[in-house]
Formats: structure tokens, C-alpha cells, sequence
């Protein structure tokens, strides 16, 4: 497997957009890095603004819906526990606001933020394998 390192330096450096670069579209960028296709083609450039994100989530009910959505479409597996380079929703279980997408690096889930990407202290509420 290529390396989680070598996805996250450019990845990182890219400006936030939502629609483009956000915290979920760093599931599926990770996902096309690896050499899938474009798990969120039918997400990818449908919002501009954080509003038009949480329209999407909405609509899914839950970012985890939205994200085993994108999982499905490129035969991402559930799996209980992490291990590097597994994508995850992590967050709040009933505010799916405060749900995100995150990757888990071997020891914490890494989460797109508007400036960076960074680790964040939360429980998974799914985990799949690419």
C-alpha cells in the first residue's frame, strides 16, 4: 500500500473548497490516491458552500450514510477495528453535524480542517477498509 505520509503533504496544502477539498472529499481523494475510482463522483462539485454540504448530509441522514454510500461504490469493506489508511465517520452519534470524515493513521483518526489536516480524539462511529 502506498503511504498514508505520501497522500497527506500535497493533500494538506490544498486550499479548503468545499465541493472540491472538504472533510469528506478527503475520504474519496485518499481512495482515488490509492487507485479507486472516485468514490464521491456524484458528490464532487454539487456544493460550494458549507450549507450546500449539510444539505447533502441531510439528505443521506448522517454522514455515515453519505460516507458507506461513496464505501459501497468502490467495494470499501466494514471492518470494527482501524488499522492505517481505513476511512471512518467519526463524531457525534446524534448530531450529524458533528460527524466528519476522517482517516485513521495507526494511531488516531486525521481529519480534513479548513486550513490543515490534523488529529482529532473521537470514537468511530463506522470504519471501512479500502
Amino acid at each position: 500500500m502506498r503511504e498514508l505520509s505520501e497522500f497527506l503533504a500535497p493533500y494538506s496544502a490544498k486550499p479548503w473548497e468545499p465541493g472540491k477539498v472538504d472533510c469528506c472529499l478527503f475520504l474519496a481523494s485518499w481512495a482515488i490516491w490509492l487507485g479507486h475510482r472516485d468514490p464521491a463522483e456524484h458528490l464532487r462539485g454539487t456544493y460550494d458552500s458549507e450549507e450546500g454540504f449539510r444539505r447533502h448530509i441531510e439528505a443521506a441522514g448522517s454522514v455515515v450514510s453519505l460516507v458507506g454510500v461513496c464505501a459501497d461504490r468502490i467495494c470499501g469493506k466494514p471492518v470494527q477495528k482501524p488499522a492505517c489508511g481505513d476511512i471512518g465517520v467519526i463524531g457525534s452519534q446524534k448530531k450529524i453535524h458533528r460527524q466528519f470524515g476522517a482517516i485513521f493513521d495507526g494511531e488516531r483518526w486525521l481529519v480534513r480542517f479548513v486550513n490543515s489536516v490534523g488529529p482529532v480524539a473521537a470514537r468511530p462511529l463506522a470504519i471501512w477498509r479500502l
